[in-house]
């Protein structure tokens, strides 16, 4: 089985997947669901369950460890909402020193 939630780094200022970022998955409560850490794809395929009910969720992604102590950003928080359970939910980071963004991916 597959995880519902599933994420894809890449370091944008050096034109690269950005290998090794550990990212948690966790519930709106604060409980956390899954931990894992990108692939040298920048990729973390396994986070959680196969299926999570709907609700709310957070990606938490330790920027710190990937850029270092003086990382502007030390932490990326993305919030994200599951609607209908059983679809599979892929967000991406695009990662600079000092931007982000994310997006719905598939």
């Amino acid at each position: 089985m597959s995880s519902c939630v599933t994420t894809h780094v890449l370091d944008a200022a050096a034109g690269k997947p950005a290998a090794d970022v550990p990212v948690r998955l966790e519930a709106a409560d604060g409980t956390v669901l899954a931990t894992g850490a990108t692939d040298a794809d920048g990729r973390a395929k396994d986070l959680g369950p196969a299926e999570l009910p709907a609700g709310v969720y957070r990606l938490i992604f330790d920027t710190g460890a990937y850029h270092g102590p003086e990382a502007f950003y030390p932490e990326i928080v993305v919030c994200f909402q599951i609607a209908a359970p059983g679809v599979h939910h892929h967000v991406p980071v695009l990662l600079s020193p000092f931007a982000y963004s994310t997006y719905r991916g598939s």
